[in-house]
């Protein structure tokens, strides 16, 4: 049983709460019974499980103080996970436009609570992946990982530039775009930070440019994942056949 504070693998625990030691380690950690399920269930190896002591989960036990201690979560855990990094292959981005070649780019997303449920609403929604483009946050930060609750080992996320992403593109924009009809035909949904949206670039690179209606006088615009949700529905419906009644 684990007893110290000074063990070597809370140590590690410890430093992976920053991004660059997650990267230089090519290690993330998630906290809980579901990501440790849910990573299992994709297939990955973690590459130690932490658990309290007297939990009766499988793992390395540790004094249950000396675990919350390292937990990111106020209520604490039962058990903590280190995995290595999971980033998709190149390969997966696919010029063709089907199922399993739609996705959604993001452009300085720094929110990483946004990244993580985009990342489960592209796994839900589009069977995609979300490409990361430059400013986004870790996808593999704490907050990231609870909020894609699951979907970081289902879907793993890319790091590429718009150019990579399959065509057509469709740019999701605040004001002045088309209706979601738009989006018929598009394999890759652009969004941007919500105060300061796609640059110009990115637009350039993109064939349609979708606007979701407001009503008037409501707020004046959508959290970005709320965007992101909305429109990769409407993507959902064109690529994906009507669900069958269960027998």
């Amino acid at each position: 049983m684990i007893a110290s504070p000074q063990n070597e693998k809370l140590k590690l625990v410890r430093k992976l709460r920053e991004r660059k030691h997650r990267e230089r380690e090519e290690l993330f950690v998630t906290e809980g019974e579901d990501l440790l399920a849910a990573g299992l269930a994709a297939g990955a190896e973690p590459r130690f499980v932490l658990v309290a002591a007297g939990s009766g989960l499988d793992g390395e036990e540790v004094v249950p103080e000396l675990l919350a201690d390292i937990s990111t979560l106020g209520s604490g855990t039962r058990v903590i996970v280190v995995w290595p990094l999971i980033w998709a292959d190149h390969g997966r981005l696919s010029p063709d436009i089907g199922d399993d070649s739609r996705c959604i780019y993001l452009h300085g997303v720094s929110d990483p609570g946004n990244v993580g449920a985009i990342v489960r609403t592209a796994d839900a929604l589009i069977h995609g992946m979300v490409v990361l483009g430059p400013g986004c946050a870790d996808p593999f930060s704490p907050k990231a990982t609870r909020a894609s609750m699951g979907s970081i080992f289902n879907q793993p996320p890319l790091r590429a530039e718009t150019r990579d992403t399959p065509g057509p593109r469709s740019a999701l924009v605040a004001h002045g775009g088309m209706a979601l009809e738009a989006l018929d035909g598009a394999a890759t949904l652009c969004l941007g930070a919500e105060r300061e949206g796609l640059p110009d670039e990115v637009l350039a690179a993109c064939e349609t440019q979708v606007t979701i209606p407001l009503r008037a006088g409501g707020a004046e615009s959508l959290n970005v994942a709320a965007a992101a949700a909305i429109a990769a529905q409407r993507l959902s419906s064109l690529a994906m056949p009507e669900a069958q009644p269960d027998a």
